[in-house]
């Protein structure tokens, strides 16, 4: 297990790297936003499910073959930029439906929500390379099990992400609710949710590698 000393200053690294607006939260807060809190939870969780394999990926090194192969890197990032612009049309084409506080997840099941956050994060290879880039610096060879290692650090990280996404979506969700009880407004939150698919999508498909 890593030192005290070490788990320290990784949960503090991630406070502020989880507490920094990025695209995860930006999709947390969108989904929080047009169907509730249940959804912008299940979101989280699919991204913190992906964190887990990215952070096993970057430990045993299967993360530096974006570095290796540029091409790889071009692949997933297509892959990923392609799989957004999917959600985004089929979100915007697809039958709208008003924000309920009482049946959260009415647009989208569950298991469709969490699958999308899980794929939005592993087809994201700047996550990869971030994780590349964190990890590594607090692995110890000879403080055990580099698994054990993984997990405690990778959860850390996830608890951290947990309480700044938290505070997001019991803000977006209350702000949906508001917004449910505009006519006017209530049909926004599903056309932002789609909005913001294709502004990650083109993110990702037009970022700099570095």
């Amino acid at each position: 297990m890593p030192d005290l000393a070490t788990l320290m200053l990784f949960t503090l690294a991630c406070a502020v790297l989880t507490a920094t607006p990025g695209p995860d939260m930006l999709l947390i807060a969108s989904r929080s936003l047009g169907q509730g809190r249940l959804a912008g939870f299940v979101t989280y969780a699919g991204i913190a499910a992906g964190s887990y394999l990215q952070a096993f990926a970057a430990a045993y090194g299967l993360s530096q073959l974006f570095l290796l192969v540029p091409a790889a890197y071009d692949a997933l990032r297509w892959a990923g930029a392609a799989y957004l612009l999917y959600l985004a049309w089929k979100t915007l084409r697809g039958p709208a439906t008003l924000f309920s506080p009482t049946a959260e997840t009415s647009t989208a099941p569950l298991r469709q929500i969490f699958l999308q956050g899980l794929l939005t994060n592993l087809l994201n290879p700047k996550m990869a390379l971030f994780m590349l880039a964190l990890l590594p610096q607090f692995l110890r060879p000879e403080a055990g099990s580099l698994f054990l290692q993984v997990v405690v650090l990778a959860t850390i990280l996830n608890l951290m992400g947990l309480i700044a996404n938290g505070i997001v979506i019991l803000g977006a969700s209350r702000l949906g609710r508001a917004i449910a009880n505009r006519p006017r407004l209530a049909l926004w939150p599903q056309r932002i949710l789609g909005v913001v698919f294709g502004a990650l999508a083109l993110r990702l498909a037009f970022a700099a590698r570095d």
